[in-house]
């Protein structure tokens, strides 16, 4: 028997899972959308699934470590399922009498999910959980190192679908090996694409002609001003920047510090496990040392990092991340990007003003639209920066990689996949969350006139200017 070609493969995953999709849509409700939300959530939190899951992840990706992902399978799935927890994705959304408008829930059909290998587990089951959840069939997309974890996840899914009798063909991958072909036709034959990861994959689902939903490159910046806790601030960036080896598009990549409050942070941030590392060209070369970032220090545990940069003996024992002295931005100067790493850029800044224009050069530089941070006890400042800085979200006194993507102690929806506007060339500025997965049909029906008169539109017009 010959080897089927490997786009007709996925060609007949496509068919099974429309097929899947057209079944669960009509013969669906508001209790069985919520039934395979639960079974996809309980299939990675159950706990000896979560370890397995992280374990091999860490195995098989090289990326973060075992205890952070278990805790961010665990956190990340259960927010999630708190925000959809009452949602209506099924019949009737809304009736309003005054419009004459009804509006009933409709899925997507085929989500096409593009995952990155950061987040193996966790972002494919946010991805399914909210497709599922609004009556939709997913076809996953792993990268090449995330398919042993994604195959294992789909295979803790269908067993728990199995439970209850749910068709397995709702939720299903591309089949192994993974190719930039595979990924293509899968954007083109779906009817939504949810696309996470490499900034070359969000353009190609944006120009592969079907719905698109992406997501724009990370590259947090923090400011810590001269009002700021600063024993609190060092605590909170250390976290967070360890969190799973900074797997997260949200860890901080550069803390700019006002002048006033340098010398008192610098020993701050030491008390916390960050060190200062002062020579920028050493690091740059360790890092960079064919132009690509070095594999032993992305995503990696702070000894092997250490090791690999050349600061054995040179850093104290007990470092968990370095801050490395820079003034410079731009593509000349990497340390002003994204770095997977527990690697800090540090920039000294005379004051807040300053501060604000440091920041507002590294987003524009990279990662615009995405989230900046500030340290401050002053009030008024987190408004200059949503108005000056292009940013779709200022996280305030939090730990960055826990707050942007929703936190039990702030308001975003829960969510590893950031749209970053226009500044990130994306369709979305929110957290990607289930009113993603979801659109309506609105009923509309005749009401009374509601035709204002000219007076009522431009009665104060008229008064200021003139006719």
């Amino acid at each position: 028997m010959t080897a089927m070609d490997p786009l007709v493969e996925l060609e007949h995953v496509i068919a099974r899972s429309r097929a899947a999709q057209a079944r669960y849509e009509l013969e669906g409700s508001q209790a069985r959308y919520d039934r395979a939300a639960q079974a996809v959530a309980w299939a990675i939190m159950e706990p000896a699934r979560n370890r397995v899951l992280a374990e091999l992840a860490v195995e098989t990706t090289g990326l973060g470590n075992v205890d952070d992902k278990i805790i961010k399978n665990h956190r990340k799935t259960l927010g999630l399922m708190r925000d959809i927890k009452d949602a209506v994705t099924w019949g009737v959304i809304s009736d309003d009498p005054a419009t004459g408008i009804t509006e009933i829930a409709r899925p997507m059909g085929v989500v096409g999910a593009i995952v990155p290998s950061t987040n193996p587990a966790a972002t494919p089951a946010n991805n399914i959980i909210n497709a599922v959840k609004c009556g939709n069939s997913i076809v996953v997309a792993p990268s090449p190192k995330g398919v042993a974890s994604c195959e294992t996840l789909l295979g803790y899914i269908h067993a728990e679908f199995a439970k209850f009798g749910e068709d397995p063909d709702l939720v299903q991958m591309v089949p192994p090996p993974g190719s930039k072909e595979k990924t293509h036709a899968l954007m083109q034959g779906c009817d939504k694409i949810v696309c996470t990861g490499s900034q070359n994959n969000v353009h190609r689902a944006q120009t592969a002609g079907t719905p698109a939903v992406a997501v724009g490159a990370g590259n947090a910046t923090v400011i810590v001003d001269e009002t700021a806790d600063l024993a609190a601030a060092a605590e909170k960036i250390r976290a967070s920047k360890c969190f799973d080896n900074a797997t997260s598009c949200s860890s901080e990549n550069a803390v700019v510090v006002v002048d006033a409050i340098h010398d008192a942070f610098v020993e701050a941030m030491a008390a916390a496990g960050g060190a200062m590392v002062e020579d920028e060209a050493a690091i740059v070369s360790a890092m960079w040392p064919d132009g690509d970032l070095n594999r032993e220090v992305i995503a990696q545990d702070s000894d092997r990092m250490i090791a690999a940069l050349g600061l054995c003996g040179k850093v104290p024992e007990e470092t968990e991340y370095i801050a490395v002295r820079t003034d410079g931005i731009g593509p000349d100067h990497p340390l002003s990007g994204e770095k997977l790493s527990r690697v800090l850029a540090f920039y000294r800044v005379p004051d807040f003003d300053a501060a604000v224009e440091t920041t507002r050069a590294i987003q524009l530089h990279q990662g615009a639209g995405h989230s900046v941070g500030l340290h401050s006890s002053d009030d008024s400042r987190p408004m200059i920066l949503a108005r000056v800085i292009p940013t779709s979200r200022v996280i305030v006194n939090q730990p960055h990689t826990f707050a942007v993507g929703g936190s039990f102690t702030n308001g975003m929806p829960f969510s590893l996949s950031m749209g970053c506007g226009s500044w990130g060339g994306n369709t979305t500025h929110e957290n990607l969350h289930w009113r993603h997965y979801l659109q309506s049909t609105r009923i509309v029906r005749e009401i009374s006139p509601r035709e204002p008169s000219l007076e009522d539109i431009f009665a104060r017009y008229w008064e200021e200017v003139g006719k």
